[in-house]
């Protein structure tokens, strides 16, 4: 397919939600979404259309109750934020909940990269926003440009030049969020993978899957697990890092639920794998302002460590890679010093 192709294929039809109104004490119940003036010219034909959010309709595992509202509403500020670049009205995420911000952004970091993929720009628009309004939402934004990626259908590459040198490795696992979000049945049920990616991309472009496998099977933890150990062992740590991460980014499990989610991970093998994922998503959203109720609970399950320690593993890990760190050997490297201080702190 060609890039204009391609483009014509990011978007739907532009549409924006209306806020209800109402007395002082129904608004404090109800959350009033922001809204978006219509995009013009090229990008109304990039914007998305909200309905997109709809993860039933791309046939994934959906329970009643909350972990279908808090997926739904993960993809609805995703969306929103997408549409707010082509809008031309970045400042109006910051209208969207503390907790709905971060994947605001992760959209505008998305439609940023479309953007600047189209009219050549050589990542202006990405490095502009990562500067900017999002540089409290840096893990968002990154993940977010690899999603721009995968709607173009391009290998992710590293676009800004300016983009953090070990951090941009993210953008591979938005590609994989993307890419097997738009095709679930032969990404997930067939446990393929696309050939735009190298060898050194694999692993990485796993941990987007095993987020994905969070939203497709609706936060199940028996689901996941059973899903999870179907695929190649090669493949599975990369998954569960994935798992860890949105279960704890998202949310969508009571307690119960995570209990047995370490379960299943700790007789697959991958306990220290969960908690990796687990302990990336805290300092993510610690960076990103206050942690949202969800994850409070689920950091001492998953990484059986109080939020501040298991965001402190990762910046310690960080800071033992040295300035320089920059490749993918850093990239898992960085992980694996994170794993180790799970094991330290799990032994003793």
């Amino acid at each position: 397919m060609g890039l204009l192709a391609s483009c014509l294929a990011v978007g739907g039809v532009f549409g924006g939600s209306v806020g209800d109104t109402g007395t002082t004490a129904f608004l404090d119940q109800v959350r009033i979404e922001p809204t978006l003036s219509p995009a013009r010219g090229l990008r109304s034909f990039l914007a998305k259309d909200p309905s997109e959010s709809d993860l039933g309709r791309r046939r994934f595992r959906l329970r009643a109750g909350a972990p279908r509202t808090v997926f739904a509403d993960a993809e609805k500020s995703y969306v929103f934020g997408f549409n707010a670049v082509m809008s031309r009205e970045v400042e109006k995420i910051e209208e969207l909940s503390p907790e709905q911000r971060p994947f605001g952004y992760e959209g505008a970091a998305a439609a940023c990269t479309v953007l600047d993929l189209l009219t050549l720009t050589r990542g202006r628009r990405l490095h502009e926003l990562l500067a900017g309004p999002a540089q409290h939402h840096r893990h968002a934004a990154y993940v977010g440009a690899g999603r721009g990626y995968a709607l173009l259908r391009l290998r992710p590459v590293w676009g800004a030049r300016r983009a953090h040198p070990l951090m941009r490795w993210l953008a591979v696992d938005g590609f994989g969020f993307q890419w097997s979000l738009a095709r679930a049945d032969r990404m997930v049920g067939r446990r393929s993978m696309p050939d735009l990616l190298t060898r050194a991309h694999c692993a990485v472009f796993d941990q987007g899957l095993g987020r994905l496998l969070w939203y497709h099977d609706c936060a199940s933890p028996d689901d996941v697990g059973a899903r999870i150990a179907g695929f190649p062992a090669s493949r599975r740590a990369d998954l569960w890092s994935g798992v860890g991460f949105a279960a704890t980014y998202t949310g969508g499990a009571d307690s119960d639920e995570l209990w047995w989610l370490t379960e299943h991970a700790g007789a697959d093998g991958f306990r220290a794998h969960l908690a990796q994922g687990c302990a990336f998503a805290v300092a993510a959203r610690l960076r990103s302002g206050a942690l949202p109720d969800h994850a409070r609970p689920a950091v001492p399950i998953l990484a059986d460590a109080a939020p501040d320690e298991a965001a402190a593993w990762t910046d310690q890990a960080l800071l033992a890679l040295g300035h320089d760190a920059h490749t993918h050997e850093d990239f898992q490297r960085w992980q694996a010093h994170t794993r180790r201080s799970w094991n330290r702190r799990h032994r003793s």
